[in-house]
């Protein structure tokens, strides 16, 4: 037995999921026959753990195997979109900072994408940031002269932030300078998600506001997701990694959308 399977054998089913989703995680996908190998325990107990991650929304099973990959109708888990495309985010972010001036009163939706942004705000205070995610207001609780407002709602933890009507109410409620989102997936002009209740809250973030940034890294140009966002018409600008192939920002021009690249 090698030594990943001892220590996860003496922790016990908890913590071999633990581990396991670690795994998946970071690598992304698993063959089950890979993990039982990994953690020297049968298929069936591999698949007891699955279904339990899978019930947790970690992963997600398919035939011989799991994975933490987006597809068109689901999304990653929090924890696994906050491993993907740092730099690409980083860069992102720090484009979308240029936008944003002291006294503003700025809007965050609850991706990854905008918790990079997120972590540059401490520079351009004093602002109000208003956000539903809690990564990001656990961060700028501890940045001064930001007032920090937040969205409350049902939380949700495959996406560790509030959602739901008391959330939609609570953004109707209030008016912005700047709303920054992201989203899974932009086609044919319009973007899109792969779940209705993450829709109901961007649309409503996107209501109110003067201007509406959407922040894009590359892996998510030319795909579609299950339920449409908004036209990329509604958005004042659009901001992508130098990653964004040439066709990718070909149908921006053909869409008339104004764009800029981060470097």
């Amino acid at each position: 037995m090698d030594g990943t399977g001892t220590r996860a054998g003496r922790r016990g089913p908890a913590g071999r999921q633990e581990e396991i989703a670690e795994h998946v995680l970071t690598h992304g996908s698993a063959t089950a026959a890979e993990l039982a190998e990994r953690f020297q325990v049968s298929l069936m107990t591999i698949h007891r753990d699955l279904d339990e991650l899978e019930h947790q929304g970690i992963v997600r099973k398919y035939h011989g195997g799991v994975t933490a990959q987006p597809s068109g109708v689901f999304e990653s888990n929090v924890a696994f979109r906050m491993k993907a495309m740092q730099f690409e985010k980083d860069a992102i972010a720090a484009k979308a900072a240029e936008m944003i001036e002291p006294g503003m009163a700025v809007m965050l939706d609850d991706s990854t994408t905008t918790l990079a942004l997120a972590r540059r705000l401490a520079g351009i205070t004093p602002l109000t940031v208003v956000t539903n995610f809690m990564e990001s207001l656990n961060l700028l609780s501890q940045v001064r002269d930001v007032r920090l407002m937040a969205l409350g709602g049902d939380y949700d933890p495959l996406h560790n932030s509030f959602l739901g009507v008391s959330c939609i109410e609570a953004i109707d409620s209030l008016q912005v300078d700047l709303c920054f989102v992201s989203t899974s997936a932009v086609s044919g002009g319009f973007a899109y998600h792969q779940e209705q209740h993450i829709v109901s809250v961007k649309r409503a973030m996107l209501a109110r506001a003067a201007r509406n940034v959407l922040l894009l890294d590359h892996t998510k140009l030319s795909r579609t997701a299950l339920h449409r966002v908004a036209p990329l018409s509604a958005f004042h600008r659009v901001i992508v990694d130098a990653g964004a192939s040439a066709e990718a920002l070909r149908e921006f021009d053909e869409h008339k959308i104004a764009y800029e690249v981060a470097v």
